[in-house]
């Protein structure tokens, strides 16, 4: 069994790599403002990146940075510059689609590794065995691999294999879209994704009847990834890195999936009994979007694609971040996030807090006045809170 296996999180900003971290990701893989497939994420300037590595290396983890777009002639220009500043900064992995930029990169920088993307629809072995025989270092499996193909894949392969557990999938082959290309001239595989399959379709029959229902329109994209279970089947079989999907996620997202996922990783490495409700539950908690297992058990059905849009709105269970706690007066200073009540039950949680549930019975502003409804983002309020809590820790609705 490997019980050092990689737990790679995704991120889209700085504060989104320093939750990664502190919540238990052993490397957090992020985008810059080049070359990168999610145009839309914030994104890494050269100063950003390099205060994400100070950082992340300082905690023990790693930093590997996408250039994963489908390089067309005029994209390759500063490239070679844009390799060099990485490595100098101490990036420790690029992740690439193009065997080109891939040869750049070890030209300009060689002591960074350079990680295969999923764009290329790795599914064999080899096509592994060749790409180690070009300099690559690692490779990331497509996500249509199934778990039988991927341990044959892991135990043969000349190179270490990182694979995807969590998030969202396309309703693609390995990212190859066009609806947003055709639809509103945006290309998903130069950073543009429009998510077309996530729109609202009504559907017409022959007769140019409409035969969608009102409050259940047509999409065709794909449930979310949750490979929960398989965890220790990837472990056993020598898998090197677990990947979640996300750099769109938010900081909440991204803590609460780290989060689970570390602490299943570490209880089946530790010989510990696994609790298979609560990592469910915990990854719930996450968003609302449905999920299943992917390629994991084969081809996905049916029940697998979200065909059917209900209109679900996005879960606000997320109300404030610690900022600091005074343990005399028991109080903790928040910062808020979403709408809450006095009177709310609410769950603090943190990389080194268990889930603990309080009732917020009383909040006080900053000078000192009474507060009933904390409605105003980013305000700053004081809540008597009857245990410790520490910075950066997260408090949501209890549910």
């Amino acid at each position: 069994m490997k019980k050092d296996i990689e737990l790679l999180a995704p991120a889209g900003d700085l504060e989104r790599l320093k939750c990664a971290v502190r919540f238990g990701a052993d490397a957090v893989y992020i985008g810059g403002k080049k070359f990168s497939l999610r145009s839309r994420a914030s994104n890494f300037d050269l100063e950003d990146i390099r205060e994400g590595v100070e950082f992340a290396h300082a905690h023990g983890s790693r930093v590997h940075v996408t250039c994963n777009m489908v390089l067309h002639n005029e994209d390759f220009e500063g490239a070679r510059e844009y390799l060099t500043a990485l490595g100098e900064i101490g990036v420790d992995a690029i992740i690439c689609e193009s065997m080109a930029f891939a040869r750049i990169s070890k030209e300009v920088a060689p002591n960074m590794e350079v990680h295969l993307s999923t764009q290329c629809s790795t599914l064999n072995l080899k096509s592994i065995q060749y790409y180690q025989r070009h300099g690559i270092d690692r490779v990331v499996l497509a996500r249509e691999v199934d778990l039988k193909q991927m341990e044959y894949i892991v135990k043969n392969s000349p190179l270490p294999i990182e694979v995807f557990i969590h998030g969202a999938m396309c309703m693609a082959y390995s990212g190859r879209c066009m609806l947003s290309n055709h639809m509103t001239l945006r290309d998903a595989n130069r950073g543009g994704c429009a998510q077309s399959c996530r729109w609202k379709y009504h559907l017409l029959n022959t007769a140019l009847e409409e035969v969608s229902k009102e409050d259940c329109l047509f999409s065709m994209s794909s449930k979310d990834m949750m490979a929960a279970r398989y965890i220790p089947s990837l472990m056993e079989m020598g898998v090197t890195s677990l990947k979640i999907e996300g750099r769109m996620k938010t900081a909440y997202y991204i803590s609460c999936v780290v989060r689970a996922y570390r602490k299943l990783i570490d209880a089946y490495a530790n010989g510990e009994e696994l609790d298979w409700e609560y990592y469910v539950k915990e990854l719930a908690k996450a968003e609302n979007r449905p999920t299943c297992i992917g390629f994991y058990e084969g081809v996905p059905g049916v029940k697998d694609h979200l065909y059917g849009v209900n209109g679900a709105g996005v879960i606000q269970d997320f109300v404030a971040t610690v900022i600091d706690y005074d343990t005399d007066r028991k109080e903790a200073i928040i910062e808020v996030k979403n709408h809450f009540v006095a009177g709310t039950v609410l769950e603090a949680f943190g990389p080194h807090l268990e889930n603990t549930v309080f009732t917020v019975n009383e909040m006080y502003d900053e000078s000192g006045e009474l507060v009933e409804i904390a409605n105003k983002p980013t305000q700053i309020l004081r809540v008597p809170i009857p245990f410790e809590v520490k910075k950066f820790d997260l408090i949501r609705k209890y549910r």
